[in-house]
C-alpha cells in the first residue's frame, strides 16, 4: 500500500498509509446512507406531525425552497462540520479507520475542511463523483481536487499494533506521576512521542531522542534545568505520566 512521510509537530517524520480509493469511496456511501435516512426520518415527521402540505400551501415556489433548504441544511455541512469537530473525519471516514491530515504535519484548520467542501461542490456533486475518483486514482497521494488546493491527504489508521505501538503504557500500582504539564498533550501528540521514542531506542538515535526531549520540553514549558532525569529517563516518564493522568491503561 502506498504510504505518504508526513513530518510532525515534533520535528521527525512518520510514514502513514494513505487511505485507499475504495475505503474512501466506501466512506462516502456510508456518510451518504445517514444523510439519506435523516431527511426521510425529517420529512416523515413534517408531513405526519406537523402536515407539511398545509403549511406550505400558501407559500411561493422560492418560499418552499428555501424552507426545504434549511430542513436539509444538515445534510449539507454534515461533512464540513463533523470532519472540523471530529479532527478529520465523519461517521463514514471513522467506521472505516480513515481521516483527513495535513501533509505538512500541522493540524488542519477549519478552513482546510471549508475548502475541502467547497471543492466537493466541483470533484464529487458537480461530476458524480468522477473527478474525485480520477484524481486520486492519479495523484501522488491520492488526493482529489479539495485535498490537492488544501495540501490533505486521507490516510489509513487500520494498524496491526499491539500495546507497544499505541499511547498505552503498563504502569506499576505505586506510580507517582512527576509532571502533570503532561495533560497539555493530546492523544495524538502521545502516540507520535512514543512511536519515535522506541524506534530511536532500537536505533540508538541519540538526534531523534535529544529532539523529542527539547520539543516535550517546550511544549511543557519545562525548566531543563529541574529535569533531574537522562534524556531517555524523562521520555519515558513523560508516556507514563500521561497515562497516569488520562486514564489510558484502564
Amino acid at each position: 500500500m502506498n504510504q505518504i512521510a508526513i513530518n510532525t509537530s515534533q520535528n521527525v517524520n512518520v510514514n502513514f498509509t494513505l487511505a485507499g480509493v475504495g475505503e474512501r469511496i466506501f466512506a462516502f456511501f456510508i456518510d451518504s446512507f445517514i444523510k439519506v435516512v435523516y431527511v426521510f426520518i425529517i420529512f416523515w415527521i413534517l408531513r405526519n406531525v406537523f402536515d407539511f402540505s398545509d403549511f406550505t400551501r400558501d407559500m411561493d415556489g422560492w418560499s418552499v425552497g428555501a424552507l426545504v433548504l434549511i430542513i436539509t441544511l444538515p445534510v449539507h455541512i454534515y461533512t464540513l462540520v463533523l470532519e472540523s469537530l471530529m479532527e478529520g473525519q465523519t461517521f463514514g471516514k471513522k467506521l472505516m479507520k480513515i481521516k483527513v491530515v495535513k501533509i505538512d504535519g500541522y493540524q488542519a484548520s477549519f478552513g482546510d475542511y471549508l475548502m475541502r467542501w467547497i471543492f466537493r461542490l466541483v470533484d464529487i456533486i458537480g461530476s458524480m463523483g468522477i473527478i474525485a475518483f480520477i484524481t486520486s486514482l492519479v495523484s501522488k497521494n491520492h488526493q482529489r481536487l479539495g485535498d490537492i488546493a488544501t495540501g490533505t491527504a486521507v490516510i489509513s489508521l487500520k494498524n496491526n499494533v499491539n500495546i507497544s505501538h499505541t499511547i498505552l503504557e503498563h504502569l506499576k500500582e505505586d506510580h507517582v506521576p512527576t509532571f502533570p504539564q503532561v495533560i497539555l498533550l493530546s492523544d495524538n501528540d502521545v502516540r507520535i512521542i512514543k512511536e519515535n521514542f522506541q524506534k530511536a531506542l532500537k536505533s540508538d538515535d541519540r538526534e531523534i531522542i535529544n529532539r523529542l526531549t527539547r520539543r516535550i520540553v517546550e511544549i511543557l514549558k519545562l525548566d531543563p534545568e529541574s529535569i533531574q532525569l537522562t534524556q531517555r529517563q524523562f521520555i519515558s516518564v513523560i508516556i507514563k505520566d500521561y497515562n497516569f493522568y488520562t486514564g489510558k491503561d484502564q
